[in-house]
């Protein structure tokens, strides 16, 4: 068989001591993990106690969701105080518990800090909101209203209704791109910058080994306040307001990069590799993952949304994310998500019911055989699909506010299920802040532990490949041009080392022959050992005989 390459992403090994290159990264939600105090909310001393779980599944670092002081209108992403604990979550001093033990079992903690923007109720905002002459005056984004009174641009929210709030105590507006409750910083301001940068250093001082940047390329607004162009209609899915413009304006602005390069200045300035990652969504996400992560001086690695937010899993998304990373001077490194709390859960976005475990498995090898760093989301090493909440349980705004258009993130929220027996499957013995979906039960961690084919127990062999096998921490990764569309074939790495992968993306067995020369050292939904015809959502993994 002839190896024809579509495409090729070279990769060179990266600095002794960059434990991120090639990390696999545990995301957990902490409202839904475990809780340990019953009152049905998940909190920091319930990771401490699953700490040894996480560590089973052979992943290298941990990202915390935010667990910071906060009113909780967004659910943590509105901060009402960066450098402290919520008490829903505990106090600082079980945030440090928690940090040493992860230490301990050689997982590198990140957490999660958003600094588009804050909650109404944080000093910073209270100060500025007071008067147009205080200290803080301009560390938010404040404008006049339009001679007719109303708001200073045609900016939409992300989650509903105009981007602009009046408030009567300034006689102004104040931006916000996401609740009313999340004020927009004036990250423009020096001093705000420098606030942030003094955040920063209170948790890289405490010991964390990196951060995920929220919401990055919303850090920023046009201070002309330029309207935003409409999108042309028929263009694009419309649940909202938001999804009629092009957000060139309130967000994505060229001075972004700059402030960057100057929080990635403050990181090297620390001893153990210390990881900047940034979530980037929106229409313009690979061009800013790009200009975001440019080396040398600007943020280690980037994530979007091309896989969050796909409807089908197929060899040309695929072989798209390897196209958009290549390897050369201008570029930085990627990282890989197909689950996570903002998007519905990816076994129910691209397969079946009937499919979901054979789906799950293989999907969990696809994962691990990127290039980039992999993020894996909780209960997503299980199998769980997508939940269903009822209307009356919904807590996510943006669901409430778009429903039923958009089912929104609550369905990727609910509790980890730890006991199959157990009331609200373990997670709390008070009812939780969401249900926990009764599909979940048998998905549980104790009754997948006894299985030796069970989702959970595959995911720990298949996740310990990068272990084993260096070449997919930062080898790289060549796409094998197919005529039949349903198969995904790629190398990674070169010569003796290199690694051989063929997917079966879909429900029906397809004719595939693995190449003289290999032998199968993984596979999933395969018989053992064989490289003949691939089964429905089969994957394997060979090296060279």
């Amino acid at each position: 068989m002839t190896l024809e390459s579509l495409n090729r992403v070279s990769d060179k090994t990266g600095a002794a001591g960059e434990w991120w290159r090639g990390a696999i990264i545990y995301q957990i939600y902490p409202r839904s993990f475990a809780d340990t105090n019953n009152d049905g909310i998940g909190d920091l001393p319930g990771i401490t106690a699953h700490l040894d779980y996480v560590a089973s599944l052979g992943v290298d670092a941990i990202w915390i969701s935010p667990f910071f002081t906060s009113p909780m209108l967004d659910f943590g992403y509105d901060v009402s105080d960066y450098c402290d604990v919520d008490p829903i979550f505990g106090q600082l001093s079980d945030f440090d518990a928690l940090l040493e033990k992860a230490h301990g079992l050689g997982l590198k903690v990140l957490i999660d800090q958003v600094y588009s923007h804050t909650s109404d109720q944080h000093p910073w905002f209270q100060e500025s909101r007071a008067s147009q002459r205080n200290d803080k005056f301009d560390w938010y984004v404040w404008a006049d209203a339009k001679p007719d009174g109303s708001p200073p641009s045609n900016w939409q929210s992300v989650f509903g209704g105009p981007s602009w709030t009046w408030d009567a105590r300034r006689g102004q507006y104040y931006m916000h791109n996401f609740l009313p409750q999340q004020p927009d910083l004036n990250v423009h301001n020096a001093e705000v910058q420098q606030a942030i940068l003094d955040v920063m250093t209170f948790w890289l001082d405490r010991g964390v080994d990196g951060i995920r940047l929220d919401a990055v390329n919303f850090m920023m607004h046009e201070r002309g306040l330029t309207d935003n162009p409409p999108v042309p209609a028929g263009v694009g899915k419309r649940t909202r307001p938001f999804d009629f413009q092009h957000h060139y304006n309130n967000q994505s602005q060229p001075e972004i990069p700059a402030f960057l390069e100057r929080v990635r200045e403050l990181i090297e300035g620390y001893e153990g590799n210390r990881f900047l990652v940034a979530e980037v969504g929106g229409e313009q996400a690979q061009s800013e993952m790009v200009l975001y992560t440019r080396p040398p001086n600007r943020l280690h690695s980037a994530y979007g949304f091309l896989y969050l937010y796909a409807e089908q899993l197929n060899a040309a998304l695929v072989k798209e994310a390897v196209r958009l990373w290549p390897d050369n001077e201008t570029m930085g490194w990627p990282s890989w998500t197909f689950s996570n709390h903002d998007a519905p859960r990816a076994v129910s976005r691209w397969a079946s019911d009937e499919n979901r475990k054979a789906f799950s498995d293989m999907a969990l090898l696809l994962l691990t055989a990127m290039r980039g760093n992999i993020i894996v989301y909780q209960g997503e090493e299980l199998g769980l699909p997508q939940a269903v909440v009822p209307f009356e349980r919904l807590q996510d705004p943006e669901a409430i506010v778009n429903w039923p258009q958009t089912l929104g993130r609550d369905g990727a929220r609910t509790p980890m299920p730890w006991t199959k027996t157990s009331a609200h499957a373990g997670f709390s013995s008070a009812e939780p802040w969401l249900p926990v979906d009764s599909r979940h039960y048998d998905l549980a961690v104790d009754a997948q532990e006894e299985d030796g084919e069970s989702t959970l127990n595959i995911a720990r062999r298949i996740l310990r490949l990068r272990a084993i096998h260096p070449v997919l921490k930062s080898g790289d990764m060549r796409v094998i041009d197919q005529a039949n569309p349903a198969l995904l074939v790629f190398e990674r790495g070169d010569g003796q080392d290199a690694i051989l992968f063929a997917f079966n993306l879909s429900e029906e067995g397809q004719a595939w022959t693995l190449p003289d020369g290999w032998d199968v050292i993984e596979a999933v939904n395969q018989p053992e050992g064989s490289g003949a015809d691939l089964e429905p959502y089969a994957g394997i993994a060979a090296r060279r005989a």
